[in-house]
């Protein structure tokens, strides 16, 4: 019974967690009345792409050392992706479509899907689940 309520509360974080990150996302847009910050959250549906198509779905190929050439392009769709989910605001406020507020509230965004990402990586690491 412990493992399940346990199981829920994790479970239960990841969602706030994500939930939090996407509830910034928009307001970076509604707050300034600029969509354009929307933008980045293409790169967000765009990261776990490579897990899904060439690691199974699992983030295991991630932290291995081992592979050929598809987990290697994958490795590297998922870098380019995640760099992408930060370039994206500071190209956008280098061009002065957004405000520096909306990019710094698109970086705490990024930055908490980030941690959400890796505790469901630590999460699944164990064997509990």
């Amino acid at each position: 019974m412990t493992i399940c309520l346990s199981s829920f509360a994790v479970l239960a974080g990841l969602a706030f967690m994500f939930s939090a990150s996407i509830l910034l996302q928009i307001l970076a847009c509604a707050l300034y009345n600029n969509w354009w910050p929307m933008l980045s959250a293409l790169m967000y549906v765009l990261v776990p792409m490579p897990c899904l198509f060439f690691g199974g779905g699992s983030t295991h190929f991630l932290t291995s050392s081992e592979g050929g050439g598809w987990i290697s392009a994958a490795k590297f769709l998922t870098g380019a992706s995640a760099v992408g989910s930060v370039a994206i605001p500071t190209i956008l406020r280098h061009a002065n479509l957004i405000e520096a507020g909306a990019m710094w509230i698109e970086f705490v965004s990024f930055f908490i899907l980030v941690c959400t990402v890796l505790c469901f990586h630590h999460v699944t690491l164990e064997d509990d689940w």
